[in-house]
């Protein structure tokens, strides 16, 4: 039997502008969903409804839309990639870092399951999840409660250092093409998911670890399936210098000699703008609508009759967002996820009072801090100069003698 929601009087909400085609303001606004849809936007509705929402001290928005994300590894690199950069590579220390300090699978699982909770605590309901496959993976992200896109990563190369300042790379094209059969296989297995919140992204891992027709065919499995597409692309100077010095080109203008722009083409970290002249306007669009058409869903990222039912409810009384005078430069640059009360996916209850519904945020946190722990105490081994996580990445502060 169909549920139907109400949320009443909202005090302020954002709202999908058809005819500008744009976000705008709305004021003291209703909203009625009916189990994964909008339905009612505005005054009189007179149908039944099965439950009612004070909005009367909420902000109304559209679910966040994340286009890049880690959650298996970026969760236990608190408090040892904060600070990261090597001088011989341009100030980034993304290698000796991804290298030295390597999580074993209980640690991706807590990682993740934190992750989640955190970004569903930030107002976040669409994700694009680009890990290295994990056993239950996509029951714990329907668990979590998210609609994820899943992007298995696959490559034909490993980068390796043997010093400070030359990345290396460990070749085995046989190694990529079976890592691009198993992502296909778990694409598939995503699209037909019982949740109904689950789909794939084709994720060749980075433009310099892929052979070219690898990429090639990455691509047009993604087309062919009608699938978006992703890769790292100019996200270091190392990356950008090695692309050009193997072809010539810039590592963008490589990839549209591959052929391999198009509309559903997502290339992670590529900034086409300076993003400091963005208004709050534009990122807001940006991490909404701009994210929904990356994945050529016209059916997320807005509140409006027939979008699905991805919402989030802000608390206009928590203190960090007044005063009151623009509500989402207050949530965006002031009161952020301690202003999330309530979270809907799929017109599914997933935030309540700020706490993930699906998911124990502590037990995920002690479990990663426990897997943190094995993992700095195997740093030597991994390191290419023997170092210690402690000379890697040092305390803020000297730890005092007793």
């Amino acid at each position: 039997m169909a549920h139907v929601t109400r949320i009443e009087n909202a005090a302020w909400a954002v709202l999908w502008d058809q005819v500008a085609g744009r976000q705008v303001y709305a004021r003291d606004v209703d909203l009625v969903f009916c189990d994964d849809s909008i339905t009612h936007i505005g005054p009189g509705w007179a149908g039944p409804v099965d439950a009612v929402i004070d909005g009367r001290e909420r902000l109304l928005i559209p679910g966040l839309i994340n286009l890049h994300s880690h959650p298996q590894s970026e969760p236990a690199s608190k408090g040892i990639r904060e600070e990261h950069g090597v001088p011989a590579q341009f100030m980034t220390g993304l290698y000796e870092r991804s290298l030295a300090f390597r999580l074993d699978e209980a640690g991706r699982r807590a990682g993740a399951e934190l992750a989640y909770a955190d970004l569903l605590a930030s107002g976040v309901t669409t994700l694009v999840e680009l890990s290295a496959p994990l056993d239950g993976w996509l029951d714990l992200l329907a668990q979590s409660g998210l609609r994820a896109v899943v992007g298995p990563g696959f490559q034909s190369a490993r980068w390796r250092l043997e010093n400070d300042w030359e990345l290396g790379f460990a070749w085995d094209p046989p190694a990529g093409r079976r890592g691009f059969e198993v992502a296909q296989r778990i694409i598939e297995e995503a699209d037909a998911h019982p949740s109904g919140c689950l789909s794939g992204i084709v994720f060749p891992a980075q433009i310099e670890t892929c052979e070219e027709a690898l990429f090639r065919d990455a691509f047009a499995f993604a087309e062919a399936s009608g699938r978006p597409f992703t890769t790292h692309i100019s996200q270091s100077v190392v990356e950008f210098r090695e692309i050009v010095r193997r072809h010539g080109k810039t590592p963008v203008q490589f990839a549209a000699d591959l052929g391999v722009l198009a509309p559903r083409s997502i290339l992670g970290h590529v900034a086409s703008r300076d993003i400091h002249s963005a208004t709050t306007g534009d990122l807001f669009e940006m991490a909404t609508v701009g994210g929904a058409r990356a994945l050529a869903r016209d059916d997320l990222g807005r509140l409006a009759v027939g979008a699905k039912a991805d919402l989030v409810l802000v608390d206009l009384a928590e203190p960090a967002m007044r005063p009151l005078r623009d509500p989402l430069k207050s949530l965006i640059y002031h009161a952020a996820d301690r202003a999330v009360r309530d979270v809907f996916v799929d017109g599914r209850h997933v935030l309540a009072d700020g706490q993930p519904l699906g998911l124990d945020r502590h037990d995920a946190a002690a479990r990663l801090e426990e897997a943190q722990a094995r993992m700095i105490e195997k740093v030597p081994e991994l390191d290419y100069a023997g170092r210690t996580a402690a000379e890697i990445a040092p305390l803020s502060l000297p730890l005092a003698s007793p």
